[in-house]
Protein backbone atom coordinates (compact mmCIF):
# COMPACT_ATOMS: atom_id res chain seq x y z
CA UNK A 1 0.00 0.00 0.00
CA UNK A 2 2.73 2.63 0.92
CA UNK A 3 4.13 2.08 -2.93
CA UNK A 4 0.69 2.92 -4.25
CA UNK A 5 0.70 6.28 -2.05
CA UNK A 6 4.24 7.18 -2.66
CA UNK A 7 3.31 6.47 -6.65
CA UNK A 8 0.62 8.35 -5.97
CA UNK A 9 2.27 11.12 -4.57
CA UNK A 10 5.26 11.50 -6.92
CA UNK A 11 2.83 11.11 -10.13
CA UNK A 12 1.23 14.49 -8.34
CA UNK A 13 4.05 16.27 -7.11
CA UNK A 14 5.28 16.16 -11.13
CA UNK A 15 2.28 17.18 -12.33
CA UNK A 16 1.41 19.96 -9.97
CA UNK A 17 5.21 21.08 -10.95
CA UNK A 18 4.13 21.11 -14.61
CA UNK A 19 1.00 22.69 -14.01
CA UNK A 20 1.37 25.20 -11.37
CA UNK A 21 5.18 25.33 -11.02
CA UNK A 22 6.41 27.66 -8.21
CA UNK A 23 2.53 28.74 -7.18
CA UNK A 24 1.52 25.30 -6.65
CA UNK A 25 4.56 24.68 -3.85
CA UNK A 26 3.87 27.82 -2.10
CA UNK A 27 0.05 26.45 -2.00
CA UNK A 28 1.39 23.12 -0.33
CA UNK A 29 3.77 24.93 1.77
CA UNK A 30 1.44 27.08 3.46
CA UNK A 31 -0.17 24.35 4.46
CA UNK A 32 2.09 22.26 6.04
CA UNK A 33 2.40 23.26 9.24
CA UNK A 34 -1.53 23.30 9.35
CA UNK A 35 -2.79 20.54 7.58
CA UNK A 36 0.17 18.48 6.66
CA UNK A 37 -2.11 15.74 5.39
CA UNK A 38 -4.50 17.93 3.74
CA UNK A 39 -1.69 18.85 1.23
CA UNK A 40 -0.87 15.53 0.70
CA UNK A 41 -4.31 14.93 0.07
CA UNK A 42 -4.24 18.09 -2.68
CA UNK A 43 -1.11 16.77 -4.24
CA UNK A 44 -2.34 12.53 -4.74
CA UNK A 45 -5.57 13.30 -5.62
CA UNK A 46 -6.39 16.17 -8.14
CA UNK A 47 -2.98 15.81 -9.26
CA UNK A 48 -1.77 11.95 -8.85
CA UNK A 49 -5.15 10.66 -9.77
CA UNK A 50 -7.20 13.50 -11.55
CA UNK A 51 -5.12 15.82 -13.75
CA UNK A 52 -2.35 12.17 -14.34
CA UNK A 53 -5.62 10.60 -16.70
CA UNK A 54 -5.39 10.49 -20.44
CA UNK A 55 -8.25 11.52 -21.07
CA UNK A 56 -7.60 15.39 -21.70
CA UNK A 57 -4.65 17.05 -22.01
CA UNK A 58 -3.45 19.51 -19.57
CA UNK A 59 -4.14 22.58 -21.34
CA UNK A 60 -7.97 21.08 -21.67
CA UNK A 61 -8.06 20.58 -18.20
CA UNK A 62 -6.89 24.11 -17.13
CA UNK A 63 -9.75 25.53 -19.67
CA UNK A 64 -12.46 23.50 -17.27
CA UNK A 65 -10.55 24.37 -13.85
CA UNK A 66 -10.70 27.73 -14.96
CA UNK A 67 -14.42 27.41 -16.35
CA UNK A 68 -15.39 25.97 -12.71
CA UNK A 69 -13.55 27.98 -10.25
CA UNK A 70 -15.04 31.50 -12.42
CA UNK A 71 -18.21 30.07 -12.25
CA UNK A 72 -18.28 29.39 -8.50
CA UNK A 73 -17.94 32.99 -7.89
CA UNK A 74 -15.94 32.77 -4.66
CA UNK A 75 -12.68 31.10 -5.34
CA UNK A 76 -10.53 33.98 -6.85
CA UNK A 77 -7.35 32.95 -5.07
CA UNK A 78 -7.56 29.42 -6.49
CA UNK A 79 -8.45 31.11 -9.83
CA UNK A 80 -5.68 33.04 -9.78
CA UNK A 81 -3.47 30.33 -9.71
CA UNK A 82 -5.38 28.20 -12.03
CA UNK A 83 -5.23 31.12 -14.54
CA UNK A 84 -1.25 31.32 -13.94
CA UNK A 85 -1.52 27.57 -14.67
CA UNK A 86 -3.19 27.72 -17.94
CA UNK A 87 -0.60 30.22 -19.03
CA UNK A 88 2.07 27.61 -18.06
CA UNK A 89 -0.01 24.55 -20.16
CA UNK A 90 -0.41 27.06 -23.05
CA UNK A 91 -3.47 28.90 -23.19
CA UNK A 92 -3.57 32.65 -24.05
CA UNK A 93 -4.60 35.75 -22.64
CA UNK A 94 -7.23 35.90 -25.04
CA UNK A 95 -8.67 32.62 -24.79
CA UNK A 96 -9.38 32.67 -21.06
CA UNK A 97 -10.27 36.18 -21.41
CA UNK A 98 -13.14 34.27 -23.54
CA UNK A 99 -13.74 31.47 -21.48
CA UNK A 100 -14.71 33.88 -18.40
CA UNK A 101 -17.17 36.04 -20.87
CA UNK A 102 -18.73 32.66 -21.56
CA UNK A 103 -19.32 31.67 -17.86
CA UNK A 104 -21.56 35.06 -17.98
CA UNK A 105 -24.23 33.16 -19.31
CA UNK A 106 -24.31 30.62 -16.70
CA UNK A 107 -23.03 32.18 -13.63
CA UNK A 108 -24.20 35.57 -14.41
CA UNK A 109 -21.94 39.09 -14.25
CA UNK A 110 -21.09 39.52 -10.85
CA UNK A 111 -18.95 36.00 -11.11
CA UNK A 112 -17.71 37.10 -14.32
CA UNK A 113 -16.71 40.72 -13.28
CA UNK A 114 -14.77 38.82 -10.70
CA UNK A 115 -13.38 36.34 -12.68
CA UNK A 116 -12.24 38.64 -14.93
CA UNK A 117 -10.63 41.35 -12.64
CA UNK A 118 -8.62 38.20 -11.22
CA UNK A 119 -7.22 37.51 -14.89
CA UNK A 120 -6.08 41.70 -14.94
CA UNK A 121 -3.98 40.48 -11.86
CA UNK A 122 -2.53 37.56 -13.14
CA UNK A 123 -1.85 38.70 -16.61
CA UNK A 124 -0.25 42.17 -14.98
CA UNK A 125 2.15 39.73 -13.25
CA UNK A 126 3.05 37.70 -15.85
CA UNK A 127 4.48 39.05 -19.49
CA UNK A 128 2.48 37.71 -22.50
CA UNK A 129 3.94 34.91 -24.33
CA UNK A 130 7.24 36.16 -26.33
CA UNK A 131 7.58 39.23 -24.14
CA UNK A 132 11.42 40.04 -22.53
CA UNK A 133 10.80 38.32 -18.82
Amino acid sequence: MTQVHDTRYQRGLAALSAIDGEAGEKVVAQLADIAPDFARYLIEFPFGDIYSRPGLDLRSREIATIAALAALGNAQPQLKVHITAALNVGVTRDEIVEILMQIAVYAGFPAALNALFAAKEVFSSHPPSGAAQ
